[in-house]
C-alpha cells in the first residue's frame, strides 16, 4: 500500500461537504455536544458543592467554614443566627485547595474553554507561520435570478468587459466567497462571474426543497444568460464540477458555442461514495446508513445546527478540514478560511444536497463533450481520488490532467498561487488540447 493511502488511513474522517461525512458529523456534533454538557455538569456540581448558609454573631471576630455542613460560621459573639448566602457570596466563600470541588472547577473551566474556544488553538500560527488571511474584495455588479422553483441565485461579476469570461461553480457547504484567493491571484485577467448554489451563501432555497444536480445545472444555465452574450469557461470545484457535467449531459448543444471551455477541479463523474477513499465501505452503507442519517438530519435541523456551531467553536470542524482538506503545515489561516462557512449552513440544505449527490452519474456524458477540458487532480485527496480525475481525463477527448501534489481536497486554495497560474493559462492559451 502506498503512502498516499496510508495518510488517509490515518486520517480516519472525511471533509463536511461529502455525503460520506454525514457518519463523522454526526459524531463530531455529539461529542461537541458531551463536551458542553460535561462542562456545564461539572460547574454545576462545583457551585452546588460551595457553602450556602452563614450563622451570625453580633460581635463576631472570626469567620470558619464547617467541612460537615459547608455552612460558615462566624464565632466569638452572641445572639447568633443564620441567613442563606447569595450566589455571589457563596463564590467569594470558596477557596482553592487539593480537593474535590477545586478539581471539578478547573475540570469546568477547561471543558467551557475548549468549547468555546477550542479553535482559536487550531489557528494559534496564524500571525507566525507567514499565512495571513486573504482578503475580502470590493462587491461585484449583483444580479438576483428568480428561479421557476421559487428560488433566487446570487450572483456578481467583476473584471475587464473585454476579458474572457469565467464562471466560477464552488463546492458544497461553502459559497461563492470559497474563489477570494483565486480573484485576488488572477488581478484583472478575466471577467469573473461568481454566483451562490440554491440554499448558500445569498441564494435561496427552492420551495420544492429540490437540491439535485439536475436543479443546480438548470439554475448553472440561467447564469450563463444572465452573463452576457459571449461564450465563456467554465470553472467548478468538487460538486461545482459535478454541477458543471451535469449541465454537459442535459445541454450539450451549448458546448463550443455558449461554453469554451470547462475546468473540473476535485470533482467526480459519478456518486461520490464511489470515488472516496474506502469507496467499497461507503457504498455497502449508504443505504443502512448514510442515507438515514441525511434524513435525520434534515428532520432535525435545528438540532444539527447548534451541534455544528459547538463543532466551529470546539475546533473539531478545523482538525476535520486540516486532515482532508490540507497536506500541509503552515496553513491555519487557509483552514479557518474554510471552517468559517460551517456554522452558516442549513443542515437541512446539505443533507438535500448530499441525496442529491448520491444520485449523481454523468458517466454518459464524458464522451461527448467536445470542448477543452482541463482536470485538476489531487495526489492525496481522500474525499475525490484522484483516480476519478484520471478517469475523466481519459474520456473526455479534448481532456487534459494537472494533479497537483502534495495537496488534497483545498489543493486550489492551499497551492492558490500555483492553481491560478496553471487555469489562467489554460484559459488563454488558444492551442487544441491534446488527447
Amino acid at each position: 500500500m502506498n503512502g498516499v493511502r496510508q495518510n488517509q488511513i490515518q486520517e480516519g474522517t472525511t471533509v463536511f461537504m461529502s455525503p460520506g461525512a454525514i457518519v463523522f458529523n454526526w459524531f463530531r456534533g455529539l461529542l461537541s455536544v458531551a463536551i458542553a454538557i460535561g462542562a456545564v455538569w461539572l460547574m454545576v456540581g462545583w457551585y452546588h458543592a460551595l457553602p450556602n448558609t452563614v450563622v451570625i454573631s453580633d460581635n463576631a471576630s472570626a469567620v470558619h467554614r464547617d467541612d460537615q455542613t459547608r455552612d460558615v460560621r462566624v464565632t466569638d459573639g452572641s445572639d447568633t443566627r443564620t441567613r442563606s448566602l447569595s450566589p455571589m457570596e457563596r463564590v467569594a466563600a470558596w477557596r482553592p485547595g487539593f480537593d474535590r470541588e477545586t478539581a471539578m472547577l478547573l475540570g469546568g473551566l477547561l471543558l467551557v474553554t475548549w468549547s468555546l474556544a477550542g479553535r482559536f488553538l487550531k489557528v494559534s500560527r496564524l500571525f507566525t507561520t507567514g499565512s495571513a488571511p486573504v482578503q475580502e474584495i470590493l462587491p461585484g455588479a449583483v444580479q438576483r435570478l428568480k428561479r421557476p422553483d421559487g428560488s433566487e441565485i446570487h450572483m456578481e461579476i467583476r473584471g475587464p468587459d473585454d476579458a474572457p469570461t469565467v464562471i466560477l461553480t464552488h463546492g458544497w457547504s461553502l459559497d461563492s466567497r470559497e474563489w477570494l484567493y483565486l480573484q485576488h491571484d488572477w488581478g484583472n485577467r478575466f471577467r469573473v462571474v461568481t454566483w451562490d448554489l440554491a440554499g448558500l451563501g445569498k441564494s435561496t432555497q427552492p420551495a420544492n426543497g429540490d437540491l439535485s444536480l439536475e436543479k443546480m445545472a438548470g439554475d448553472l444555465l440561467a447564469v450563463i444568460e444572465a452573463s452576457g452574450p459571449g461564450p465563456v469557461v467554465l470553472m467548478g470545484h468538487s460538486i461545482g464540477g459535478m454541477t458543471i457535467l451535469t449541465f454537459c449531459r442535459q445541454y450539450a448543444h451549448l458546448l463550443g458555442s455558449r461554453v469554451s471551455k470547462l475546468v473540473l477541479i476535485h470533482t467526480t463523474y459519478i456518486n461520490p461514495l464511489r470515488t472516496m477513499f474506502l469507496s467499497g465501505l461507503w457504498t455497502s452503507l449508504q443505504k443502512p446508513l448514510v442515507e438515514p442519517l441525511l434524513y435525520l438530519q434534515i428532520a432535525l435541523s435545528p438540532v444539527v445546527w447548534v451541534m455544528n456551531c459547538l463543532s466551529y467553536y470546539n475546533g473539531s470542524v478545523h482538525s476535520s478540514v486540516s486532515r482532508t482538506g490540507f497536506y500541509g503545515s503552515g496553513n491555519q489561516s487557509k483552514i479557518d478560511f474554510v471552517a468559517r462557512f460551517y456554522p452558516f449552513d442549513s443542515p437541512a440544505v446539505l443533507a438535500r444536497g448530499a441525496l442529491g449527490m448520491l444520485a449523481y452519474d454523468a458517466t454518459q456524458a464524458l464522451p461527448k463533450i467536445p470542448i477543452p477540458t482541463l482536470v485538476v487532480g489531487a495526489d492525496e485527496d481522500p474525499v475525490t481520488l484522484v483516480e476519478a480525475s484520471q478517469h475523466i481525463r481519459k474520456e473526455v477527448a479534448s481532456g487534459q490532467l494537472s494533479t497537483l501534489k502534495q495537496a488534497k481536497h483545498f489543493g486550489l486554495i492551499e497551492h492558490n498561487a500555483e492553481f491560478a497560474e496553471l487555469t489562467a493559462e489554460f484559459i488563454l492559451s488558444n492551442r487544441a488540447v491534446s488527447p
